[in-house]
Order: C-alpha cells, then sequence, then structure tokens
C-alpha cells in the first residue's frame, strides 16, 4: 500500500517558489531546500525530482500566478493605453519598491542566471517573454485602432521596447538603490507612446 504523504505538495511547491526566488537557484542547496520547506530530501526526489526539477516546477507555478495578472490588466475593455502606461509603472514601482527590488521577478532572475546554459529554463524565459509581448502588442494594436496612438507607429516594435525596458527596470531595480533611475527611465520610455 502506498504511503500518504504528510505534507501538501502545492503549499510545499510554493514555499520552494520562495526561496528560489529569494536567494536564486545556485545559492539555494538541498540542505536549504530540507530545512525551509519542512521535508525530508527524499520525499522532495519522490515528489518532484531533483533540484532543478523542483526549480522548474516553481518557475512554471510563478508563471502561472503572473501571466494572469498581466492578461488582465493588458486586456480590460476601454482606453488601451492607459493600461500599457499603468503595466509599466507597476513593473517601475515594484522594481523600486525596497522590499521587492532586492527579490526581482523569477523569470528575469531565471534569465540572468541559467538561461545561458539551460534550454529548459530559457525556453520558459522565452515564453514568458512572448506571452507579455504579445499582450503589449495587442493592447497596442487596440489603442492604435481607438486612436489613442499615432499611425505611424509601430505597435510590434514598441511592444519590443515595451518588453526590454521592464526587464531592464527589474534588472537595474535589484541592483540600484536609486528609486529615481528606474522611475525616470519608465516615464522617458512611456513618451513614446505620446
Amino acid at each position: 500500500m502506498a504511503r500518504t504523504k504528510e505534507f501538501d505538495p502545492d503549499t510545499v511547491l510554493q514555499s520552494a517558489l520562495e526561496l528560489f526566488w529569494e536567494r536564486g537557484y545556485e545559492a539555494t542547496s538541498m540542505a536549504d531546500l530540507v530545512e525551509h520547506l519542512g521535508i525530508g530530501r527524499a520525499s522532495i526526489y519522490a515528489t518532484y525530482g531533483n533540484k532543478r526539477d523542483l526549480y522548474m516546477k516553481a518557475l512554471d507555478r510563478y508563471g502561472e500566478a503572473m501571466n494572469p495578472l498581466l492578461t488582465r490588466e493588458l486586456s480590460q475593455p476601454g482606453p488601451a493605453l492607459p493600461a500599457v502606461r499603468a503595466v509599466v509603472r507597476r513593473f517601475a514601482e515594484e522594481a523600486a519598491n525596497e522590499a521587492r527590488r532586492t527579490i526581482g521577478c523569477l523569470v528575469t532572475n531565471t534569465a540572468a542566471e541559467l538561461a545561458p546554459h539551460d534550454t529548459a529554463a530559457a525556453r520558459r524565459v522565452e515564453l514568458s517573454w512572448e506571452h507579455a509581448e504579445t499582450l503589449l502588442h495587442s493592447a497596442l494594436v487596440r489603442a492604435q485602432a481607438q486612436g489613442e496612438l499615432p499611425e505611424d507607429r509601430d505597435p510590434r516594435a514598441l511592444a519590443r521596447m515595451l518588453l526590454v525596458l521592464m526587464q531592464g527596470l527589474r534588472v537595474t531595480g535589484k541592483a540600484s538603490s536609486d528609486p529615481a533611475r528606474v522611475r525616470d527611465a519608465a516615464e522617458q520610455a512611456l513618451m513614446l507612446l505620446d
């Protein structure tokens, strides 16, 4: 007879996500996971696989939580340009926020730490960025169709520029103690939408 798990796999996965998000992949050891999650190494392996497998599951969980927020923000009916501006400003504020800036964004952290040498991590990062770019592009196309964005602007190029800016805000926010740096950059970029 199979033994019943004495822990909630979803709760433990969320806890692992938080630890990886705070420390990063390399700086989190299996011993750290065992201590933080409160379950044995064998239980981690049996439920999630090795440390890398657990990280990938945590990264997937992160995307499942964050993607609907961005979709909601950029898919609202009505004027689209205010929603795009609000998203960029949210990213800037999160990057400037003392409590959040040091942990950044798990996708951005993964892009910097793992994607250059881990194809599975790189693919997850790319999928996340493609999703964000598609949402931004759709919102900008709507804004142009509604007369909010000048006709001579390229919604695809603007969406790509905003995606790169938003990721850059996250990286800069982690390393900079000057919140004006990310706020000013966001506001300057948003002037391209006028």
